[in-house]
């Protein structure tokens, strides 16, 4: 086999290894560090499509690698943020021992992994899933992933703006688990943020987007990142009452 061949694989493993750090860096109490990761692992996540299209190196080891690479990256790794982050908001320190609170604390501290399981159900919903060729149905793990990062950066950095403030509630970070679990496998279709091509008119939503979460960032910085996303969600179910 020609190595070429290998190219997307290799992108695609890159960013299975940002995940694996940015679990290790969330768990050691380095957020902002964690959240960088995941938002490298992404930069990988959209290259490999666009490299296997661009050398025709599809195979049916690429569709796999990338689900096991995706659920790393944006299916555990976010939620280990999020965890963190209640460990800071509820026992005042990432450092605290776990172990030593009480029941109904730690299965609030735990419970973000619960959209774990549902990102593996939604990452195996949509290898089956004919319907999900051209756009998907549910929030993507990718998305999911990006927005946690993006409050886990803010939350990490500690500044005196109002969304900061705002994570410091621990019942809006806990309400995010149930919200998320029902976006991940819900049957809300929302339109690919993935160019298969750079014509303005085929991808208008997806060039309308980039221009409002660029404004975003540029207003609220990282944090941007996460008001698009809702932005994104907002918009895919505007277009679904709409249509019916």
């Amino acid at each position: 086999m020609k190595i070429k061949q290998h190219i997307p694989n290799f992108i695609t493993s890159l960013n299975l290894f940002c995940g694996a750090l940015s679990v290790f860096a969330a768990f050691h109490g380095f957020i902002s560090e964690a959240a960088l990761l995941i938002f490298a692992g992404a930069l990988f996540d959209f290259s490999d499509g666009f490299a296997a299209r661009a050398l025709k190196a599809y195979s049916p080891m690429g569709k796999e690698l990338d689900s096991l690479a995706d659920m790393i990256s944006f299916g555990f790794a976010p939620m280990v943020i999020l965890h963190m982050m209640l460990k800071k908001v509820m026992l005042g320190s990432y450092e605290a021992d776990f172990f030593k609170e009480e029941t109904l604390t730690q299965i609030i501290l735990i419970a973000p992994f619960v959209a774990t399981v549902f990102s593996g159900l939604r990452l195996a919903k949509f290898n089956v899933d004919t319907r999900q060729s051209e756009s998907f149905i549910g929030l993507t793990t990718t998305a999911t992933g990006l927005f946690l990062a993006s409050l886990g950066f803010v939350f990490a950095r500690e500044g005196d703006n109002w969304l900061f403030e705002l994570l410091q509630n621990q019942w809006l970070l806990l309400a995010f688990v149930p919200v998320f679990c029902f976006l991940l496998i819900s049957e809300i279709p929302m339109f690919s943020l993935k160019f298969k091509n750079f014509s303005l008119i085929k991808n208008l939503d997806k060039y309308a987007l980039l221009v409002g979460g660029l404004c975003f960032i540029i207003w609220l910085g990282v944090g941007g990142i996460a008001v698009t996303i809702a932005l994104y969600v907002a918009f895919s179910l505007a277009k679904l009452v709409m249509k019916n």
